[in-house]
């Protein structure tokens, strides 16, 4: 008799582990609350589907126990990702280091899954959302939906966290990890937005800016980034600051100071940038402004900022103004300070650190409280940076959960 295995999940790694599993021989059934499988899967990579990357190592990605993450995306890595596409007909490029299918569409990612959960048979139930987890005496464990309750030889919870919650990840994921006695990670919005206490970002909201930003946590650097940037009318966005952002949402969530300070001239070393400041007061000795003498430097409306924040106006005679003053905005341009004051909420971000810590699974990602339960995906306290390494781990642990549900005696 085939194995039954139940996938509570339909999203990338829930895709994965019952895919998996199928091709094991497993009997599979896929539970999916959504009316369809792999809704957040179509906004990834910006519709693009950057699905890996050829840089994968540890130090992209975040958890309480990075060596044993690294052990399970050792064991499904980018080329096994690659292989495993090109086996199912998907044709796929690299850009800037990024893999994404070679039609940049993250829907045909998405057939391409759809079609080998077919193929290996996976019974695939939506809206169905699973409300209960009950192991039994014989072994078995019990999932119960609002329209049915069923044994399994094994189930794999792959529900996702509570990022996006409109393609559905509501958290559910959690509830069911809890009542099966597993503890969690405080979970935090990450790739997401920070927002800053300071109301003069109105002024140059929607500026673009290739910077590199350092966070500084209770007057210590924690992280330094470097990519685009983007000034919004509440704090700032951009890749960059997706990168930092859950390291500054645990911050706050302890209480502590956290500053950004921003780098908008990121090619310059410090002796370079002091020389190119003296050089410029020299061959512009003859500015009749203050704005004059600037012109030509980063955005306008970010000198103008500046300018403002130094004490100055743009109609000011420039050989009147203070040196102090001047050498401000040209300090500002290097190390521009913003007190962020939190992260954007679930709803913007494009997914969550923390969850259930890798201490409470074992290396076949089996859990350590119930015999017969395994994880996968973000509901794990694993993420990583912008770049296709979530998806990375959802295909590596997606895998492993589903191989090791299989297989396990």
């Amino acid at each position: 008799m085939k194995r039954r295995i139940a996938v509570i999940g339909g999203g990338a790694a829930g895709m994965m582990a019952a895919i998996t599993a199928g091709g094991m021989g497993a009997a599979v059934t896929l539970y999916e609350s959504n009316d369809r499988v792999g809704k957040k899967l179509l906004s990834t990579g910006n519709g693009k589907c950057n699905f890996s990357n050829i840089d994968l190592q540890p130090a992209h990605y975040f958890s309480r126990d990075i060596q044993a993450a690294w052990a399970i995306l050792q064991q499904f890595d980018n080329q096994a990702a690659c292989n495993f596409f090109h086996e199912a007909g998907l044709m796929t490029k690299e850009k800037r280091g990024g893999l994404y299918p070679a039609a940049e569409q993250a829907s045909v990612v998405l057939d391409i899954l759809r079609l080998q959960l077919e193929k290996k048979s996976v019974e695939v139930r939506t809206e169905s959302k699973v409300q209960k987890l009950r192991t039994l005496s014989d072994g078995s464990v019990e999932v119960v939906t609002g329209k049915s309750r069923e044994k399994y030889d094994r189930v794999i919870l792959a529900c996702g966290s509570k990022a996006a919650p409109k393609t559905g990840s509501d958290g559910n994921g959690y509830v069911l990890a809890e009542s099966m006695g597993h503890s969690l990670v405080s979970v935090v919005p990450a790739l997401v937005q920070l927002k800053c206490g300071d109301t003069q970002l109105k002024s140059v909201a929607g500026v673009r800016a290739e910077a590199e930003v350092a966070l500084v946590i209770d007057e210590k650097e924690a992280a330094r980034e470097r990519g685009e940037l983007q000034l919004t009318d509440y704090g700032i966005s951009g890749i960059v600051v997706f990168q930092l952002s859950r390291t500054a949402a645990y911050a706050l969530l302890d209480k502590k100071h956290v500053m950004a300070y921003i780098n908008f001239l990121p090619e310059y070393s410090e002796e370079d940038y002091r020389k190119w400041t003296e050089d410029r007061k020299a061959s512009l000795n003859d500015a009749k402004t203050v704005e004059e003498f600037f012109t030509g430097m980063l955005n306008k409306k970010l000198m103008l900022l500046f300018m403002k924040l130094a004490g100055l106006k743009p109609t000011d005679s420039y050989k009147k103004a203070s040196k102090r003053s001047i050498d401000q905005v040209f300090a500002f341009c290097r190390r521009f300070p913003l007190a962020i004051t939190g992260g954007n909420s679930f709803e913007h971000a494009q997914v969550c650190a923390g969850g259930v810590p890798l201490c409470e699974v074992t290396a076949d990602l089996e859990s350590t409280k119930h015999k017969g339960i395994y994880f996968a995906g973000e509901l794990l306290d694993v993420d990583g940076k912008c770049g296709g390494y979530n998806l990375q781990w959802a295909w590596a642990s997606g895998y492993v959960a589903g191989k090791s549900a299989a297989n396990n005696p």
